[in-house]
């Protein structure tokens, strides 16, 4: 008898390829068999993906880069993409297909719909993106990793959560420190797009700490390779203790052992910060289109478990003022870290599983 098969649709970045990734494993794990449908961009993301994954690229466009020649062409290749999608699905057929978002999603989606089998979408936002849009009314389930998720009309979505690395997964809940008079941590990241504002506003707001908070205060500060050296010699110029990298390839460890984070509120790292239980302030990146990240953080916020301060807001003065509160509050953040780790879901990949389960059986019914 076949394993069972699942297709599952994602676009070419990490924020749509890391959940696919998590249920791929999990699924693989469960005795089924697993296709990804992507496109060329895509399959460069598929490093990390297990070999047992068979990788299909199809066609597929996108009208936000390119000139108007490349846009003009982009239909064609995404009907080119479906009718690829739909020849594959005919000659071995899924028995669910789940699109995690990205243009590179759509022939496989499509190809889904218009052959009736078993499908859903996972948004990872708290706004869905413009392709989870598109199918939100044509699939059987929408699995929302952030909660609550703005969707269309009358529609009703799982909360599934986002699905968090095995490393992330390790700290779950772990035991908070709230901050006191001995070495506190702050964590910054501020994300590839948005790194800029934190390496411009948090060193100097650091440094203006009163002197019995900042003389304990250690930092590890993600920054943009073009800001590297300045936010390292400004923290040197200060006498403040501070690790400032491109990439910290031990951020479940530094997000466990900071008092508090500065972030962007992408929706993996909300996950991250709520699965581990941490304080956290987030700047919202005011260059997204939906505003997702400010959806995204929503609920940590009105949970009691963070801080949101909108790009406007993120400035020194308003900054220090706001570190000088919440780090001479120690049971106050104590109380902001058991609301996040309230608000976490350590299950979310069990979670999509079961989704998936639950479709494939009431298709044989």
């Amino acid at each position: 008898m076949t394993a069972p098969l699942l297709i599952i649709a994602a676009g070419g970045t990490g924020g749509h390829m890391f959940p696919a990734q998590a249920l791929a494993e999990a699924m693989l794990a469960k005795g089924w068999r697993v296709k990804l449908s992507t496109d060329a961009r895509g399959a460069r993301y598929t490093s990390g993906f297990p070999d047992a994954v068979e990788v299909n690229v199809v066609g597929s466009a996108t009208f936000a880069r390119g000139g108007i020649a490349q846009k003009l062409m982009v239909p064609f290749r995404i009907v080119a993409g479906i009718g690829a999608a739909k020849w594959r699905m005919f000659r071995d057929r899924p028995n669910v297909v789940v699109g995690f978002g990205g243009y590179p999603a759509i022939p496989a989606m499509a190809a889904a719909w218009v052959l009736r089998i078993p499908r859903m979408i996972h948004e990872q936002n708290g706004v869905l993106g413009r392709v989870n849009q598109l199918f939100a009314k044509r699939v059987d389930q929408i699995a929302c990793g952030t909660w609550p998720t703005a969707l269309p009309g009358q529609i009703v979505g799982v909360h599934t959560g986002n699905p968090v690395r095995a490393a992330i997964l390790e700290q779950a809940g772990s035991p908070y420190i709230p901050p006191g008079d001995y070495p506190m941590s702050l964590l910054v990241m501020g994300g590839s797009q948005g790194a800029r504002i934190m390496s411009d506003v948090v060193p100097p707001a650091v440094a203006a700490l009163p002197e019995h908070i900042r003389r304990n205060i250690r930092v590890s500060h993600q920054a943009r390779p073009e800001d590297l050296e300045r936010v390292t010699a400004y923290y040197e110029s200060e006498l403040i203790k501070a690790e400032v990298q491109t990439f910290f390839d031990d951020v479940p460890r530094r997000m466990t052992d900071a008092q508090l984070v500065i972030s962007r509120s992408g929706a993996s790292t909300v996950a991250d910060v709520s699965v581990i239980g941490r304080p956290a302030i987030w700047v919202p990146y005011g260059g997204a289109i939906r505003d997702e990240q400010t959806a995204n953080a929503r609920q940590l916020v009105e949970a009691g478990g963070a801080e949101i301060m909108t790009e406007a807001e993120f400035d020194v003065v308003p900054l220090t003022e706001k570190l000088t509160a919440l780090l001479s509050d120690g049971a106050g953040m104590l109380k902001m870290s058991q609301a996040a780790t309230a608000c976490g879901v350590p299950d979310a990949t069990e979670r999509l599983v079961a989704l998936v389960e639950d479709l494939a059986q009431k298709a044989k019914k």
